[in-house]
């Protein structure tokens, strides 16, 4: 098909005059017959990927989701554009059932949406034997790989899909996912030798801010402060615990109004209740767990701010990404203290996972904790690390790059007695009894002397020279917390390396000698490293 024939469907069809970034790419793959991995974040227009093939092949398209409330949204948008569309899901007429089998029968296009459950089905294989199929799309495709952030048990079947129908391409569609997880998602899916799209983690309206916190006190008093500099729009309030989440709305709730919260431990029926309240516009303040989010679309999330640090990179990007979806400004803040990575290592521990899923979510907690601590551009370190198609070196609005910025939340004034403090009280003795205090406080930040200093500066140019050069985030070769303490020590073999944070046998054997090299220590031995 050529372009004006796409661009013609788009017009059509869709009322679009143009496509958003990637989505032609991803299409014209599609179209051509070839498996695809695709990355498009959160409100760039996935669905269109899958839905235009329909259209444009005049045939069905299968598209596996988790969510039944977005099935029934995307297929009541379709319908409105005139494009036959229908989802089966639980609790369903027999009747109903029987009206979309006969709509397919006709032929023509059609998107189906099936839950990832439904394809397991004795029924659903003889369906499908000889049914013309133009692709199939797995929606939200990273709960495929048990190294993403998601993992579902009932989506590491979806493997049938291609031992049933070989000559139907598969189409992966994801918000978030590193080179390892689409690795993995190929793996699990049976894709052959799938195209990667990976577009759109650019999101230059989000302003990214991250606060080092001494307790959670301080973190209260940043959340009062993000919200009295936010009137307008809806806000977002991420918690790591269902305790902290109500006791955190409890208190916002007695100096603003239309607050609620949202965690797994409501009923279904408070929480499609808050979900409703939060939609049309009766409640603007939502504390909520990482329960609320996906399939959630909102255009005028202003603000969104993590309480408490997430597991990893994956859920903190995907969760920020549901702020200012409509394009304006809107301010990302992560809140984070010793006791965040305190509890997310409480959690890790307590999990049932299998030894090498552990050390993936430590290595990927690990990186949350650098790159939270780090000194980089957050927009370029976020583009880097998810091998965005495009690149930068510096955003010019995050609080790296535009500290100073009108949408950055100030540093709040300090408060002796109030009810903020009682507040931050009551959140730090519950964080003490899922984690053990830890001796040595987070911020151990002790100047440095003008020589240190110029050891550190040099070191940030090394390290960020390297990075380029391994095309990884900054804080993927080293922490900011370790370029100054090497800057502090001065090390000089690399045996004095090993006592240094964050290194190990692998990162002395792949940068040791690099490291010493910029500290100006002489290097007999040339075939070290």
């Amino acid at each position: 098909m050529t372009d004006h024939q796409i661009h013609k469907v788009l017009r059509q069809q869709f009322i679009l005059d143009s496509f958003r970034k990637g989505q032609e790419e991803i299409i014209q793959s599609v179209l051509t017959g070839q498996d695809v991995l695709a990355v498009l974040p959160t409100g760039g227009g996935k669905s269109l990927c899958y839905q235009l093939p329909a259209v444009s092949k005049d045939q069905l398209v299968i598209v596996i989701s988790p969510l039944i409330a977005l099935m029934k949204d995307q297929v009541t948008g379709l319908q409105k554009r005139g494009i036959a569309s229908g989802c089966f899901y639980s609790g369903q007429s027999l009747e109903e059932k029987r009206e979309i089998f006969a709509q397919i029968s006709k032929g023509g296009a059609y998107v189906l949406y099936l839950s990832p459950e439904r394809t397991q089905k004795d029924g659903f294989s003889k369906w499908l034997q000889d049914r013309p199929v133009a692709l199939f799309a797995v929606d939200e495709a990273h709960c495929v790989s048990q190294w993403g952030h998601d993992f579902r048990e009932e989506y590491s079947q979806l493997k049938t899909l291609k031992t049933l129908r070989p000559d139907v391409p598969v189409l992966a569609l994801t918000a978030s996912a590193t080179p390892l997880v689409l690795a993995d998602i190929s793996r699990n899916l049976g894709l052959k030798n799938p195209q990667r799209h990976v577009h759109g983690f650019y999101r230059p309206n989000l302003y990214y801010q991250v606060e080092l916190c001494a307790d959670e006190q301080v973190k209260f008093r940043y959340l009062m402060q993000a919200l009295r500099q936010n009137h307008e729009g809806r806000i977002l309030i991420y918690c790591g615990t269902r305790r902290t989440t109500e006791e955190v709305a409890t208190q916002l709730a007695e100096h603003f109004p239309k607050v609620s919260c949202y965690h797994a431990g409501l009923s279904t029926k408070d929480r499609t209740e808050v979900q409703t309240q939060y939609e049309n516009g009766e409640v603007r303040i939502l504390v909520a767990t990482n329960a609320f989010g996906m399939g959630i679309d909102h255009p005028d999330v202003r603000l969104v701010v993590h309480f408490n640090m997430p597991a990893n990179i994956d859920s903190l990007y995907q969760e920020m990404g549901r702020a200012g979806r409509d394009g304006n400004p809107s301010t990302c803040l992560m809140l984070y203290s010793g006791k965040d990575k305190g509890l997310q290592s409480f959690f890790i521990q307590s999990s049932g996972a299998p030894a090498e899923i552990k050390r993936s979510r430590w290595n990927t907690l690990n990186a949350l904790v650098d790159y939270a601590e780090g000194s980089e551009c957050r927009h370029a370190e976020i583009l880097t690390y998810y091998k965005d198609s495009q690149r930068i070196q510096k955003c010019g609005h995050c609080d790296t790059c535009l500290p100073y910025s009108d949408r950055r939340i100030n540093k709040p004034i300090p408060v002796s007695t109030s009810k903020t403090s009682s507040v931050g009280s009551t959140l730090k003795e519950n964080a003490t009894k899922l984690v053990k205090k830890k001796k040595k406080s987070m911020d151990q930040d002790q100047p440095l002397s003008e020589v240190e200093e110029l050891r550190f500066q040099l070191l940030r140019d090394w390290r960020k020279q390297k990075a380029q050069e391994l095309d990884v985030p900054a804080f993927v070769i080293f922490s900011d917390r370790t370029i100054k303490q090497l800057a502090q020590v001065d090390p000089k073999s690399l045996a004095e390396l090993d006592k240094i944070h964050g290194f190990g046998e692998v990162k002395i054997e792949r940068f040791g000698i690099d490291v010493l090299k910029t500290l100006g220590v002489p290097i007999k031995d040339k075939t070290h490293g």
